[in-house]
């Protein structure tokens, strides 16, 4: 290697970095490595089979709806689902039955669809093969999982979770029902979200007998690399490990730091850290992760997009998110107040700062009714149909042929095959023009929109 790679990387990396088979294992994987690290993670999360994955929930998400359903038939699916629950409808087939999330009119939030619209879609559509329902959002909303999951069973069919946000969730009574517990038959989650995990660590849970391990396998290895990292599979089932043998108390941490710093935030003037009174109730959460400290900066002349990008700039503090009214900063068992001092102290020059500034760009966010577009075609139809380019002031009514995603967290405003309203294309347009990224977007600067010709 290059001098200033090992001095940078440390040559551990590279002298680590062997073959599962062949290296790590035979050719024939007869040491069966994996497959006990894997059973040893299942045992841990109260789960039947676990599979490891290298290539991060994205991936994992996609095998288990290919493993539910196929080309032309349906899923129902909370439609405010990741990014990569679209590009498994764009490369399966698989038509969307949508499920509409609870929409917060005040707040500009989405939180999880409720057991009742799940009963509700599968009453209209008996036909479709299962549902997938996000939880816990990245805002930390989560669904009552246990009461979708008897929904789903009594039609039959299996219910998966994207829970790629909740790693830590089995490892503590006080924090909201793991989807294992909760009866899901296939759970996602990513390792290095929430745990001690590098980059692209992904696992997926498997219980009950409506989804075959050897289906969900086949459908995993169809998607991923044939030359896996040992070194993200080592960081998996060191993470397992650890949970294993201090799970309960890291997270006790976590939670009693998470605490501490929604206290020190609330005293700070502007700021308001949105808690269980805030996103729980009829018509909004089931319940709330206390790890994601959701700052509301509406007192302020701040937007998200202006706190992240001055956090960075003068502080080297990355947010999780930033949106127009928020910033979301994630507490994992690796911080304490050592990490938190910091960030308060930049959160109080920040609005001293702030202070002078003119207001923050109005983004234009549509109400709940106006947010949701009509699904004219399938996904997939829509992204490999002919397209052209529109200027946006010509494109409402016309059907989009691409993904448009604010990231993060990474939930499409615009799939394939959306009819596109006005208002959203304001929304968007005006978000761009606050700070607002649209990485996905065949046009970032949004000034034209990818539409089926």
């Amino acid at each position: 290697m290059d001098p200033q790679v090992l001095r940078l990387l440390g040559q551990e990396v590279f002298q680590h970095d062997l073959l599962a088979s062949g290296g790590l294992d035979d050719r024939r994987m007869r040491g069966g490595f994996l497959r006990d690290a894997e059973q040893l993670m299942a045992d841990a999360v109260h789960a039947d089979h676990t599979f490891f994955t290298t290539c991060g929930s994205s991936l994992s998400v996609k095998a288990a709806m290919l493993s539910v359903a196929g080309p032309g038939q349906r899923l129902l699916i909370s439609r405010d689902a990741h990014k990569s629950v679209a590009a498994a409808l764009v490369l399966s087939g698989i038509e969307p039955v949508w499920v509409e999330p609870r929409w917060d009119d005040e707040r500009h939030l989405a939180h999880p669809p409720s057991a009742d619209d799940y009963a509700a879609a599968f009453e209209r559509n008996p036909q479709a093969e299962g549902a997938l329902v996000t939880s816990p959002t990245p805002y930390g909303s989560c669904a009552d999982l246990r009461t979708i999951a008897e929904v789903c069973h009594r039609y039959g069919r299996p219910l998966i979770v994207d829970e790629a946000w909740g790693a830590h969730l089995p490892f503590h009574p006080d924090l909201p029902t793991w989807a294992m517990d909760a009866g899901a038959d296939v759970c996602v989650t990513s390792i290095h979200k929430m745990g001690s995990g590098l980059e692209q660590g992904s696992v997926f849970h498997l219980q009950g007998d409506l989804v075959e391990p050897s289906v969900l396998k086949n459908r995993a290895d169809l998607l991923g690399t044939t030359s896996p990292s040992v070194l993200i599979y080592a960081a998996l089932d060191g993470w397992r490990r650890q949970m294993a043998l201090h799970g309960h108390a890291l997270m006790s941490h976590a939670r009693t730091t998470a605490d501490e710093l929604r206290h020190a935030i609330e005293k700070i003037d502007g700021l308001h850290v949105n808690d269980a009174q805030d996103f729980c109730g009829p018509g909004r959460a089931h319940d709330l992760d206390p790890l994601p400290v959701v700052v509301d900066l509406t007192g302020t002349t701040l937007s998200g997009y202006r706190a992240a990008d001055w956090l960075r700039e003068h502080r080297r503090i990355n947010v999780h998110l930033a949106d127009h009214r928020r910033i979301n900063v994630q507490i994992t068992h690796a911080d304490s107040r050592r990490t938190t001092e910091p960030l308060l102290d930049a959160l109080r020059d920040l609005t001293d700062a702030a202070q002078g500034w003119d207001e923050a760009p109005r983004v234009e966010v549509p109400a709940a009714d106006a947010l949701r577009m009509e699904q004219a075609c399938p996904p997939r139809d829509a992204y490999f149909a002919p397209t052209q380019d529109l200027p946006l002031e010509k494109a409402a009514g016309r059907v989009a042929a691409e993904m448009v995603t604010p990231y993060p967290p990474g939930i499409p405003a615009i799939l394939p095959g959306e009819r596109l309203s006005e208002p959203v294309l304001t929304y968007l347009r005006t978000g761009v023009q606050a700070g607002m990224n649209l990485p996905d977007a065949a046009d970032p600067t949004f000034t034209t929109v990818r539409v089926v010709k």
